[in-house]
Parts: structure tokens; sequence; C-alpha cells
């Protein structure tokens, strides 16, 4: 027989950097994303060191205005599409298919590719530091008419951003297709994993509104260079419908980042509690209401615009609604913990804390929604308080959760618990000291993005700053927890979790015979 024909003749399966340039398997390339995740949130964490280093006492210290601006506004873009979102479709890439009884992705060579567009991203972004003029200073919202007037650095966050959206958009096709076509028989999509309905409802939104965010910079752009005004004002044009356009994409995107999370914390809180989840159904509904509710809550970042007072009612009423949801949501959790057999590992510690911290969070976008309070707190502390607290601990809490959950089925080792309970407490502390005291600062009057403040600020300046240090510090803790797991450790057996590790699947009888470390075997 010709040897072209032989079965595996050209089974060689590459090593070192060419088998992670080239792989298709989906937890390789979960793996990828979760390494340039943990690398992009280290970045951006130290660039929040310098702020709050900055913001330690009144006066200039260590960088002018503008470089100041150029630290926020590199600080936001590289966490939101850099670390917060890679991590999310890593976890989908690795768990996504072994939840549904999947083979792999649907489309393993585009996972690939979607993979490997992040770091041409993000290096044209970190360039973007040390091209004449510097990096962005516009603010990561990217408004006109400052837009108008940056230098080379402008026009490269523009592209990175738009290799950035391909790849989500990908990446989200991706797994659409795979959840939709790849079940194990019997597995309805009513007996699917929460993660992955959160998975599910996430990619329809990233296919919904990248392209949006794709046509708003690239307006910007032919602004920039090509005589078009869509957002110049002297030209015809309307700055503010930039923040239409751009908010449109930016709501929904803030669910984009915390819906997956809502997945991950419906993951941990049942093994922990020896529970089912209580009333998965009403989960499914309430992820998939805040997801359309999301579409029509944009312009309450925009309540000093000059809107009409029609406007401002609908978009404030339109932004309560969604506590509803969310609300059912925190309830459930509550259920499902309340006369459970618990027990408080790391990922449980996690997961709670990203329960209680996520809803100080909800309710202080609550307050903001009241447009006469929102005219007062727009672009101060107050805000800055509240989206930390959704995005970090709703968002990055349960990515460390879900590290912490996963690590031993990823690397077959346990990792140190007694270090990662240390690392838990350094975190949940170091979190509220530093954005806790950003409410009073907030009501109190303090703007944001400004290095220099009045004598009055400087005491919650200080204790801010102390506790960002601390939470900048326990995550090279993480770091070393993580690293030293996957070097080794004491084997994590096949029920690392007593107890409730079965109801990953949620099928009725047993999933099928699927072993995903060998092809099956086919007569």
């Amino acid at each position: 027989m010709d040897a072209t024909l032989a079965p595996h003749a050209h089974d060689e399966h590459p090593s070192g950097l060419a088998r992670w340039l080239t792989t298709t398997n989906h937890k390789d390339i979960g793996t990828l994303y979760l390494w340039f995740s943990l690398a992009m949130f280290m970045f951006a964490g130290a660039l929040a060191m310098v702020i709050r280093a900055e913001l330690f006492q009144p006066g200039l210290q260590l960088v002018d205005p503008m470089q100041f601006n150029r630290l926020t506004s590199m600080h936001g873009l590289l966490m939101i599409f850099g670390a917060i979102m890679p991590a999310f479709v890593g976890f989908a890439n690795w768990q996504v298919p072994l939840m549904i009884g999947a083979p792999d992705m649907a489309f393993p060579r585009l996972n690939n590719w979607s993979f490997w567009l992040l770091p041409v991203a993000g290096a044209l972004l970190l360039a973007s530091f040390f091209v004449p003029g510097g990096a962005l200073a516009a603010g990561w919202t990217m408004y006109p008419p400052l837009f108008m007037q940056g230098g080379i650095a402008y026009d490269m966050t523009i592209l990175a951003v738009h290799v950035l959206g391909l790849s989500s958009i990908m990446g989200a096709i991706n797994i659409i297709t795979t959840i939709l076509n790849l079940r194990a028989p019997g597995m309805t999509l009513m007996k699917m994993p929460l993660f992955v309905w959160t998975w599910l409802i996430t990619a329809y939104l990233l296919v919904a509104v990248m392209p949006v965010l794709a046509a708003v910079i690239t307006m910007l752009l032919t602004d920039r260079h090509f005589g078009t005004h869509f957002f110049n004002a002297a030209g015809g044009g309307d700055p503010v419908m930039f923040q239409h356009i751009f908010w449109f994409f930016g709501h929904p995107e803030v669910y984009i980042m915390i819906l997956p999370a809502f997945g991950i914390v419906s993951t941990i809180i049942p093994t922990f509690a020896r529970k089912k989840l209580f009333g998965y159904t009403s989960m499914v509904y309430a992820v998939s209401s805040i997801a359309l509710l999301s579409f029509i809550v944009w312009a309450h970042h925009m309540f000093t615009t000059g809107m009409p007072v029609a406007g401002q009612l609908f978009f404030m009423y339109a932004t309560m609604l969604i506590a509803i949801p969310t609300g059912v949501k925190v309830f459930n959790w509550v259920a499902t913990i309340w006369r459970g057999s618990l027990s408080f590992e790391t990922p449980m510690l996690f997961a709670v804390a990203v329960v209680c911290l996520f809803t100080v969070g909800g309710f202080s976008g609550l307050v903001l929604a009241l447009v006469p309070v929102d005219i007062q707190l727009q672009d101060t502390y107050y805000v800055v308080a509240h989206f930390h607290y959704v995005l970090f601990s709703g968002a990055a809490m349960s990515i460390i959760g879900g590290v912490y959950y996963w690590l031993p089925k990823w690397t077959g080792h346990r990792y140190d618990e007694r270090l990662g309970q240390w690392h838990f407490w350094l975190t949940t502390i170091a979190f509220n000291v530093t954005f806790f005291p950003m409410h009073f600062l907030g009501l109190a009057g303090m703007p944001r993005r400004i290095p220099d403040y009045a004598l009055q600020f400087a005491d919650f300046n200080q204790i801010a700053s102390l506790g960002g240090f601390v939470l900048g510090a326990a995550q090279l803790l993480f770091v070393y927890i993580v690293v030293k797991c996957v070097r080794g450790g004491e084997p994590a057996g096949d029920k690392t979790w007593d107890g409730a590790d079965t109801l990953e699947w949620t099928l009725p009888s047993p999933p099928p015979y699927h072993s995903f470390t060998t092809p099956p075997k086919i007569d």
C-alpha cells in the first residue's frame, strides 16, 4: 500500500514553539489565551500602580498630566481587550467542548488564527508608547474632538482595536457553531451547563456589537485623514453622535465581560454547596433578558450631553430594569448556598466574594442610573468605584476563582490551598481598601483622569493608593501559585472537589464515552 495512504502516516506532533504556533487543539488554544491574558493583566496592573503612586499625594510627582492620561487610557484598553475578554475566551475554549461532549471546537484553524491576532494587536498597542508624541491620551473611549489632535499613536490604537475586534468576532462565531452543532446526544439546550449558556449569549452579543465599534473607529480614522466630518462640528458633524455609536457598542460590551463570570460562579457555587443550582431555568431567562436589555441602555453614559428629558427618562427606567434579572441571579446563588453542605476552598471563597462585591457594584450602578444624581457624579471617582466593583470584583475575581477551580483539571496537579487562601484574603481586603474610598471621593466631587487634586481629597487617595499597592503585590502571589501548580505538585485525582464534580454534566444519565486525550477508536 502507498505510504501516503497509510493511516497516521502524517501524525507527527510538532513540539516546542511550533506546537504552540500551529496548534488547533482547543485545550492548547485555551491555555494560550489564559497566559496572554495573565501577561496583559500584570502589565495593565503595573500601569495602575504608577497611577496610584502619582495620586498618593497632591501635586505632580512622577508623570506630567499628558503622560498620566496615557497611563489611564492604556490601562483601560489593556484590561478590557487584553486581560478580561481573552481570559473568558480561554475558559470557553477549554471548558465548552468538555461540557457539551464535543471533540473540539467547530473551526479549529479559525480558533488558532483568532488567538494569534491578539499578540499582534497587543504589541501594536504597547508600541504606541514609543512613537513620537506617546500613546493614546484621549481616554480609552476615544472621544472626539480630543481624538482628532493626536499623533500616529492614535492611528495605531485604531488599528489595534480593529484587530482585537476581528479576533473577538471569529472566536464568537466558533463558540456559537460549536454549542449549536456539536453537543453530545441527549444534551438539549435546557440541559447545558450554565457556563455554556452564558457563553452562547455572550458570543451573540459579540457578533452584534463588535462591527459597531469597527464602524465608529473607522469613521474616526476617515475624519482624521480623509477629510470627512462625521464628528467635526466645524464641518457639520456631531461629536455627540460618536458617543451614541460608541456606547451602543460599549454597554453590551460590559455584559460581554460579566456574563461568562456569572457562568463561572454558577459552576463553582453548586460544587461547594453540594447541591444543584437553584432555579436553572430562571437563570437562563435572566441571562437572556440582561443581554437583550443591554442594547437599550447605552445613553445612561451620556446624561450630561444635553439629551431631551424624555430620552433621559427612558434610559433611566431601562437601566433600572436590568436590576431585576440581575437580582434573580443573586437570589438564585444565595438559595443554592442556603442549607448546602458547604466547604470554603479558594474557588468558593472567590465565588462568594463575587456575589457580595458585584452586588455592591450593582447598587452603585442603580445610583448612577438616576438622572439628577448622575449629573452630579458624572466623570467623578464614584463612577471609577462603580465600574471597578463590577469589573474587578465581578469579572476579574470570577476569572481568578475559575482558574483555581479548573487548574487541577487542566494540569493534573493540586494548587497550594494555603497560598490560595492567602491570595484570596489579600486580594479581597486590598480591593475594598482601594476602591471603596473612591465612592466618597466621587461624592465629594473629585473628577477622574486628573494627576493633581485639592488637598481635601488627600487622605482617601492615600488609603486607596496603599490598598492598590497591596492588591498589585497579591497578584504576584497568584502568578507564583499558578506556575508552581503547572510545574507539578500533588496529583489531582479523578475527583478534585469532593462530592459534586459530576454537576458539570447536566445530562440525567452519564455522558457518552469521550477520552479527550486520545482520539476515539473507530472500527
